[in-house]
């Protein structure tokens, strides 16, 4: 009996021991994220669950309630409105600068004039959603600064997320698009295509936010993980997938 009732008393951390992680993680970081989920499991013997989506989508499921632990945005403004509502443990804070593409698995000669977006047998070009993907808002800086966008604007193609816009472009439903360095370079699609770093002056720098949401349940592993994403092992990782550091 003495057996039984402690094993019932300490139920309930069992159950919460057992709980992953939840991290909410921007579509720019998916593959990354494999990998850095790998290595902080190894290390702190963590359980981590990602969910994947665009910035904005996941903000929205946040300020609705979303039982998420740990938020990775692909820009700063998200994490900062969800701070400004009082949902965050503290302010965010940037772990990484991501590098926008552009990316074809056709045979397009692709150059930083971008002139083969013109082409009239490129008919589909597939960006993310502006209003909700910081990727996309850059890629639309970018036509805008080439005076391209009104030009190719009924070419375009809007996918909800980077992940979105990477099917597009895998399935051959757009001809080309603009995604994350962080993409193209994971070993799953390296060999896929080819693709054009884009400079950097041509869009704003897209800071990468991470932040501990208030309303976890693991407050001390969800610390854990932010502190790993300032070690070396995970630095070399987000470098590895082409982010420039803070």
């Amino acid at each position: 009996m003495k057996k039984l009732f402690l094993f019932l008393l300490l139920w309930p951390f069992y159950l919460l021991q057992a709980q992953p992680l939840r991290i909410a993680v921007a579509a720019n970081a998916q593959f990354v994220m494999e990998k850095l989920r790998t290595e902080f499991q190894k290390k702190a013997g963590i359980p981590v669950e990602s969910i994947v989506s665009s910035s904005g989508k996941l903000t929205t499921q946040i300020q609705q309630g979303a039982p998420f632990d740990v938020f990775l945005s692909a820009d700063m403004s998200y994490p900062e409105t969800l701070y400004k509502e009082g949902l965050t443990q503290s302010a965010p804070a940037i772990y990484a600068y991501g590098t926008l593409v552009l990316w074809t698995t056709g045979k397009w000669p692709l150059a930083n004039d971008l002139k083969v977006l013109q082409n009239p047998a490129v008919r589909h070009i597939a960006i993310a959603n502006p209003t909700k993907a910081p990727y996309g808002e850059a890629a639309e800086s970018v036509l805008k600064k080439a005076n391209m966008l009104e030009a190719i604007r009924s070419k375009i193609v809007y996918g909800e997320s980077i992940s979105q816009v990477n099917q597009y472009i895998l399935s051959g439903s757009a001809e080309m698009g603009f995604t994350a360095k962080s993409v193209v370079l994971d070993s799953t699609l390296n060999n896929r295509g080819h693709w054009i770093e884009l400079p950097n002056r041509s869009y704003s720098p897209i800071a990468q936010g991470v932040v501990v949401l208030k309303r976890t349940t693991q407050s001390k592993a969800a610390q854990q993980f932010v502190q790993f994403l300032r070690s070396s092992t995970a630095r070399r990782i987000l470098q590895k997938y082409g982010y420039r550091l803070p």
